[in-house]
């Protein structure tokens, strides 16, 4: 058995906004935990939907938290976003970008002209987090949509953490024209959407690799969408609670406090019956009665107990979802007071 969770994997993808930083601060281990990979030979790439910044800009602000980092260790929505509108538009296309000033300089990297009104008749438009967004420009996005213009996204998070909490994302401004249009579909390169991770894969060369984030409709979809294993952690932006509502399709490989779960033997849970009215994870265990209220018992004294029997109680909740049964986990999750 693998004595860290990181022995399986050749390379390890991090998302960044509440997986190595909060806004402008580090979250706490993360600079440890990236320089005990890179000391095994790891391949190490972040990944973000943020579209604002560059690739440099993502760079300079890890080296200041402490994480060398080049800007060829990073990729970011709005490079696979180019990279996937050049396959599908006719090169010189003009588009309408209703996002920053980034993102517009990479739509022109890639060789499209930038236009900002509609009657100039934009063949496409492109969205992109924008923290002072012109509502001018979601006008002039709107109508050249309503003219038939094709419709891209970097990506579609409602939210993104800061060091002062949640605040809308790039989703919420999508959501805009989606109000406008809710018959139509952005295209879209970031997470949950595979091409900006398809990208990192092939940029760091690995075969199997992981992917570290802390969102389970972005990060950990993305991951299963990608063929990718995933590790959530509990620093940003999902908890408890979404960990244990998780359908199908929507659920990490591993569960980690933050990005040291990497660097510690890998949490397991398994069914200690055959009902799988039980499930065990270290001394943690959690069951379901007849009644389908969900227990935890064993130590819960430390983080990492309790970090044991959430995933035990989210197999156990899985197993029964599956089945079309819904497991009422509120008590349990309330025993859990020192996992967020």
């Amino acid at each position: 058995m693998d004595k860290w969770l990181i022995d399986a994997y050749d390379a390890a993808m991090f998302d960044l906004d509440g997986v190595i930083y909060r806004g402008p601060e580090a979250v706490p281990g993360a600079a440890e935990a990236v320089a005990a990979l890179r000391d095994r030979g790891l391949g190490i790439g972040f990944v973000t939907n943020n579209a604002a910044r560059t690739p440099a800009d993502v760079a300079r602000q890890l080296d200041h938290l402490g994480i060398p980092c080049a800007p060829s260790d990073v990729a970011v929505s709005s490079q696979a976003l180019a990279r996937l509108m050049r396959r599908q538009l006719p090169r010189g296309a003009s588009i309408l970008v209703a996002g920053p000033p980034a993102l517009c300089d990479e739509m022109r990297r890639a060789g499209f002209r930038l236009v900002i009104r509609h009657d100039l008749r934009p063949e496409a438009v492109v969205q992109g987090y924008h923290p002072e967004l012109p509502w001018s420009l979601v006008d002039e996005a709107c109508l050249a949509l309503a003219d038939g213009a094709a419709w891209y996204a970097t990506n579609a998070d409602p939210t993104r953490p800061t060091e002062r909490g949640d605040v809308p994302g790039a989703g919420s401004q999508v959501a805009i024209l989606k109000a406008c249009f809710p018959e139509r579909e952005p295209v879209i390169a970031g997470k949950p959407c595979t091409p900006l991770l398809d990208d990192m894969k092939t940029q760091l060369g690995s075969r199997r690799p992981i992917l570290v984030g802390d969102r389970i409709d972005t990060d950990v979809t993305g991951a299963v969408r990608a063929g990718i294993d995933s590790m959530l952690v509990l620093t940003g932006a999902h908890g408890k609670a979404d960990l244990v509502a998780a359908p199908l399709g929507q659920r990490p490989t591993f569960l980690g406090w933050d990005v040291r779960g990497l660097v510690q033997p890998p949490r397991r849970a398994t069914s200690a019956d055959a009902t799988g009215s039980t499930w065990t994870c270290g001394q943690a265990r959690a069951r379901a009665a007849f009644d389908l209220v969900a227990q935890v018992e064993g130590p819960l004294t430390t983080w990492r107990e309790q970090l044991d029997a959430l995933w035990a109680l989210a197999s156990l909740c899985w197993h029964w979802a599956d089945r079309r049964a819904v497991i009422d986990a509120e008590a349990a999750l309330a025993q859990l007071t020192l996992v967020p």
